[in-house]
């Protein structure tokens, strides 16, 4: 593991190895390699650097060291909420010295989503060093990804580049943790819960406690506004269920037992899928107006959070043909939505028994994908009448006859535009 780099290090190393043109996002789901891209990528340069993270005092004032230099500890300090704008302005000043003395430095702060009003207040002091001609470099990251993208595209934009960090691919876990076909289907693409796998109980604890929990207490409900936060915790868990199904907000609204309405739920579909935890795809209909009006398709975006609250062991999950066939389904799933750039959409199709798995858009292009266990009879006629209605670039059968399952998860969405 210790080995292991994302690609994200490359294309962060490439950003630090130039002027400081912009700030430098990286934003993605909690335990997902954020911080451990940034420390790898900090050992490899030269420039001097700063990490700060802001939810850890314990971590407050350490110094990644460079390829020249030894790290260096400071004090821990206190954490208080009223007091962090103030120390996000006083390691900013440090570091601008730095930069200015050293002629450049990388300032880090993880968890910036913290900070009350983070991106008004480091808008002031990027525009400063931009007067200035500071050579400060200055990565911000968190775990809040819907909160994140607002404050950037608010306050600083123009001001910043994204990098994206997604859940572990089957390939990345492969490569860095031996993961076969199976184990990750049904452990996901979790790294940190990987030294758990052969202790189930204690793994179900981590997934569940450690990375659920959190991701919705501290990136949902503590920084963007839920009126019903029962109703989000239970959306997340009915959508964990019924991963890989097309489900009605009438019906969801009967299982929830709530006096809630379609348009609360669709939100908060949005605020799961933002997190990294459960996604709703709209059904393709060639129209904007009737996808929005349709029954979602849920889809867990990690394995591991449909089958950890299962009940299902791992030989179990596999002896049952219907449940490992919807693992299989929403690993397919998940591995498009999180691999899908910014201008491709996600969706899946059904006219009366006629169903097509995903549909991806691009423009005015379409894939249709089908996907096949060994589990899953396949509805011949539904890619036939889906390609007679919409006419798609391309249509691909994953699995059994088809594609096999370990290369579709080890190409990304945009392949098939690409390639079809």
């Amino acid at each position: 593991m210790a080995l292991f780099q994302r690609p994200q290090v490359a294309t962060l190393y490439h950003r630090l190895a130039e002027p400081p043109r912009q700030l430098i996002a990286l934003f993605g789901p909690r335990q997902t390699g954020k911080t451990t891209i940034v420390r790898q990528v900090l050992r490899q340069i030269d420039l001097e650097s700063r990490y700060w993270a802001v939810d850890e005092p314990e971590s407050d004032r350490f110094r990644i060291p460079s390829a020249t230099t030894e790290a260096t500890f400071f004090a821990p300090q206190v954490p208080d909420k009223k007091r962090l704008r103030e120390r996000l302005v006083e390691n900013w000043e440090e570091a601008r010295l730095k930069a200015e003395q050293f002629g450049g430095f990388v300032l880090v702060c993880d968890e910036i989503q913290e900070i009350p009003q983070w991106s008004e207040t480091v808008k002031g002091l990027w525009d400063a060093d931009r007067a200035r001609g500071c050579p400060l470099h200055v990565v911000i990251l968190g775990s809040a990804p819907l909160l994140m993208q607002s404050g950037l595209s608010e306050s600083l934009a123009g001001r910043f580049e994204s990098i994206r960090v997604t859940h572990w691919s089957f390939d990345e876990m492969s490569a860095a943790f031996d993961f076969d076909l199976p184990r990750y289907l049904y452990f996901g693409g979790y790294p940190g819960a990987v030294p758990f796998v052969r202790d189930p109980d204690r793994w179900r604890d981590y997934i569940l406690g450690a990375l659920v929990e959190p991701n919705i207490e501290r990136d949902l409900l503590a920084m963007t506004r839920v009126d019903k936060p029962a109703l989000l915790k239970r959306l997340f868990e009915l959508g964990a269920v019924y991963s890989g199904q097309i489900l009605s907000y009438t019906k969801m609204l009967g299982q929830l037992q709530d006096a809630g309405n379609t348009t609360t739920l669709a939100r908060y579909l949005d605020l799961l899928a933002s997190a990294g935890l459960l996604a709703g795809m709209p059904k393709y209909a060639g129209r904007v107006h009737r996808v929005r009006a349709s029954s979602p398709k849920l889809n867990v975006l990690n394995t591991a959070l449909m089958t950890a609250g299962s009940g299902y062991s791992f030989a179990e999950a596999q002896a049952d043909r219907s449940f490992w066939g919807r693992i299989v389904e929403s690993a397919v799933g998940a591995h498009l939505f999180n691999t899908a750039t910014s201008d491709i959409r996600l969706h899946y199709w059904r006219d009366g028994s006629q169903e097509v798995d995903f549909v991806l858009q691009r423009g005015a292009r379409i894939v249709a994908i089908e996907v096949k266990s060994g589990a899953k009879r396949m509805p011949l006629g539904g890619m036939d009448e889906f390609e007679q209605c919409f006419s798609p670039r391309s249509s691909l059968l994953v699995g059994e006859g088809g594609i096999p399952l370990n290369e579709f998860l080890t190409v990304p969405a945009h392949y098939w535009f690409e390639e079809a």
